[in-house]
């Protein structure tokens, strides 16, 4: 297959990520918390593709997300900040293939994600300020730990697979 058939059906994939997130399978799921299927689309697009296509595929896939989600909170800043932050890294360093290094940065979106999600539950739609939240700090350490250890499998999968002229 080509090159741009490869990246176009890539493209059409981020479709499935509201179909994974409603059927996540339970054995990948820790206490019932699933991955964070958003995060792990994202990840190899940003780091193959540069900065701004991260931005805006943070912006569309946190738009695709928030229509399925009537909490209040939105999953489009924490994303556009990932998608931009992994197209800088991808741009400034040729180490982003190893599978540890794509756990870890999964991982540690994860946790982004849920605390920027965390801080708007807070700040602007429950107007609680207690600041410790007994399900959102689990949710938070089951989420990331499930996330960072599907990713090195599923991220660099999908980066041989469908970016394997660029690595």
């Amino acid at each position: 297959m080509r090159k741009e058939q490869k990246k176009t059906i890539y493209k059409f994939l981020v479709l499935l990520v509201p179909l994974l997130i409603l059927s996540s399978p339970s054995w990948l799921m820790l206490g019932g918390v699933g991955a964070r299927w958003a995060q792990l689309w994202l990840l190899p697009w940003a780091l193959i593709e540069g900065p701004l296509a991260g931005l805006f595929a943070g912006f569309c896939l946190g738009t695709i997300l928030d229509t399925i989600n009537l909490d209040g909170s939105s999953q489009i800043p924490a994303l556009m900040l990932l998608g931009f932050w992994w197209g800088r890294l991808g741009t400034k360093s040729q180490y982003f293939d190893k599978t540890f290094t794509l756990g870890l940065l999964a991982w540690i979106g994860s946790i982004i994600s849920d605390v920027s999600i965390w801080a708007q539950k807070i700040f602007f739609v429950d107007g609680n300020f207690l600041i410790f939240n007994a399900w959102s700090f689990y949710t938070l350490l089951a989420g990331s730990i499930v996330t960072g250890l599907i990713a090195p499998l599923l991220c660099s999968f999908t980066m041989r697979t469908f970016f394997r002229g660029k690595i």
